[in-house]
């Protein structure tokens, strides 16, 4: 159960109660912003190796190779918006390479630009020192030992300058300038065929996203991270982690990412598909919040609307998240676009459950306010936009709410007649996220490689969402076993085979998934039938739907039994899992199963006052004395909350589902 103040323990449970709901409806996507790029040039520039950067003043810095005559061009925007001349060029001459990519990247009023010249091995750099409004003649950085094919370069939080160079061969290069003075180039320690491209931003090390193929010829995008001491010690290099991965024969290629990180960080990289129908298009994904570039947990990757061969250059300042094409420049407020739809709220039906849970709220519409979603003062309102909603009441200190997990807008309504005019929004919680993720490939782990609560985190994070915990049991994170997500197989339907092997329940909290291991001696967490009342209970005892399990397992088979329960029929249910290699495993599994069917031999549902931190498989304890019930307790199992004040007197209460403890 959600911790509640006292003021507002004590408001859910007077006689008289004055209830409060708060809707607030955001662009996000739990605590990560969703940026809405607007494209504010379209131009005939052509595809080629660019890159794009923002110093310290906001000024835009763009700069590219024109393929006709390997021309370096560079352009600087002071005020990016509308309207601002993205077509003017100034020629910093050529020919440079034709076969490798350039990079920027700033830091303050400084702006280096990084160029391969026409040998294919001598990389250049030019530099300013006032926010690229003039830049200094090409100075030889490093001559590399063979054809240069990708740049990446960043700065760190003490001016040190790290260039990042692939060869041909596939070979990773770093040198670093310190105090203006350039140390000796070192290879990285990773190892792969080729580097179709390269990308870093700094933020705590050097964070480095890696398109190209490995040794059996599957294209892959990786991170790795270069240490500045931070995550990774200083001047190492951390293994290759796999984000997305094609395999040989299918037709699909990586190529040139970009990294960028405004408050978590930001991947684009080019999918290419080879076969009929081709298309070459920008893909990308984010990071999760609060977790380390090596923590390596990104959403699944999302096609952007372009078709495209080198890639999206990502940059940003405190206002806004740019993207960049030769061709192209979008825009994106970092902002979050929020509205309060409180004061509008005539009801609310809100349904919680193991399986997912949904919401519907109905706003007045008489004036049309709502007639427009998307646009205006209403601009949040988005299909797959965030929800939050708070339960609460007026209390002492005046109205307080606490918040429930997060749902995300599935469909709206609008309604007419002689009722009047209403707008209704639908919204699902992470269940629903999860339950609209198709896996695009096969993702599949040998035992020994992840436990269950990796494996766990890894579904979420392809819907965004991260994964903690409340409690745990061993199993959850000490058994490592085969596991594989199907192709087009749901998220949801991955998550429960995984919740299957264990005695562990997941819910969500606010924007993460939680894990809790429900077990028989638990405590109850909140009374009802004394001082919050029971307006209405009814409350079944039925046979469990198993009293006999048998798990089948590489030893053989293990099982558990309800003896009180097997005479006069026996219920048996049977479980196979090839992962289950020690007696010990099949044991605790028979267990777990049984345990699972014994929490639903106990049935019931109560009508109460809104209890505003109630959470499912909360343990409660119920004192309904008609029915013979003192102190007895139960597990909720599913909540039902109705608000309504579309006729004068609000009406607010629950309905809570009743399961035995186990």
């Amino acid at each position: 159960m959600r911790l509640l103040s006292p003021n507002l323990l004590a408001a859910q449970k007077a006689a008289s109660g004055e209830p409060y709901v708060q809707v607030i409806v955001e662009e996000k996507l739990g605590e990560t912003t969703r940026l809405s790029f607007t494209r504010l040039y379209t131009g005939t520039e052509s595809d080629f190796y660019h890159a794009a950067t923002v110093p310290g003043d906001g000024s835009l810095i763009r700069a590219r190779v024109d393929p006709g005559a390997n021309t370096l061009y560079v352009q600087r925007v002071a005020s990016p918006v509308p309207g601002s001349a993205f077509s003017n060029w100034t020629s910093f001459g050529g020919p440079i390479s034709g076969a490798a990519g350039i990079a920027l990247a700033s830091s303050g009023a400084q702006v280096l630009l990084f160029y391969v010249a026409a040998d294919n091995v001598t990389i250049y750099l030019r530099e300013s020192s006032n926010n690229g409004i003039s830049f200094g003649d090409g100075q030889s950085v490093v001559l590399a030992p063979s054809d240069v094919k990708w740049m990446a370069a960043a700065v760190n939080s003490s001016g040190v300058v790290a260039l990042f160079y692939a060869l041909a061969t596939g070979v990773v290069y770093v040198i670093k300038r310190t105090a203006g003075t350039w140390g000796s180039p070192s290879a990285w320690t990773n190892s792969v065929s080729q580097v179709t491209g390269l990308a870093c931003v700094y933020q705590s090390d050097f964070n480095l996203a890696v398109a190209g193929t490995d040794s059996s010829s599957h294209y892959k995008l990786w991170t790795t991270v270069y240490g500045d001491g931070v995550f990774q010690a200083l001047g190492t290099w951390s293994a290759l982690a796999e984000v997305a991965k094609a395999s040989s024969g299918s037709g699909v290629e990586y190529h040139a990412p970009f990294l960028g990180y405004q408050e978590v960080f930001r991947l684009f990289v080019v999918e290419k598909f080879t076969g009929t129908v081709s298309y070459s298009r920008p893909f990308w994904t984010h990071s999760l919040p609060t977790l380390d570039f090596l923590q390596n947990r990104w959403r699944d990757l999302l096609p952007f609307d372009l078709s495209s061969t080198y890639g999206m250059a990502l940059s940003s300042d405190g206002s806004y998240v740019y993207l960049t094409t030769p061709s192209g420049v979008w825009r994106a407020s970092r902002a979050i676009s929020q509205i309060d739809l409180s004061q509008d709220l005539l009801s609310l039906e809100l349904h919680l459950e193991p399986s997912g849970g949904q919401a519907e709220i109905i706003l007045r519409n008489d004036d049309g306010r709502y007639n427009t979603p998307g646009s205006g003062i209403y601009a949040a309102i988005k299909k797959g936009s965030q929800v939050r909603i708070g339960l609460g009441y007026r209390t002492a200190s005046g109205l307080e709410t606490s918040p429930l997990s997060y749902l995300w807008i599935d469909s709206w309504i609008h309604r007419t007649g002689n009722a009047g005019a209403s707008f209704h929004i639908r919204a699902r919680d992470g269940w629903g996220l999860l339950n609209s993720w198709r896996s695009r490939r096969q993702y599949s782990w040998a035992a020994g490689e992840r436990n269950v609560s990796q494996l766990l985190a890894f579904v979420l994070s392809k819907v965004g969402l991260p994964l903690s915990s409340l409690s745990y049991s061993s199993t959850l994170v000490n058994h490592y076993p085969a596991f594989t997500i199907h192709p087009d197989e749901r998220g949801s339907d991955a998550a429960r085979r995984l919740l299957g092997m264990v005695q562990d329940v997941l819910f969500f909290r606010s924007e993460s998934g939680l894990t809790k291991y429900i077990q028989p001696t638990e405590a109850s967490d909140y009374t009802y039938g004394t001082d919050h009342v029971i307006l209405e209970g009814e409350y079944e005892s039925a046979a469990q739907p198993a009293n006999r399990v048998q798990v089948f397992g590489t030893p053989g088979m293990a099982e558990s039994f309800t003896w009180s329960e097997v005479e006069p029929f026996e219920r048996l249910s049977q479980v196979r899992d090839l992962n289950l290699d020690t007696t010990a495993k099949m044991q605790d599994r028979s267990a777990a199963e049984l345990f699972k069917a014994a929490t639903h031999a106990l049935e019931g549902v109560i009508r109460v006052p809104v209890n505003c931190g109630q959470e499912l498989f909360d343990v409660v304890a119920i004192a309904d004395p008609q029915a013979g019930l003192s102190s007895a307790k139960r597990r909720v199992l599913g909540l039902a909350t109705r608000f309504d004040a579309s006729k004068g007197v609000p009406i607010y209460f629950q309905k809570l589902l009743l399961g035995g403890i186990g």
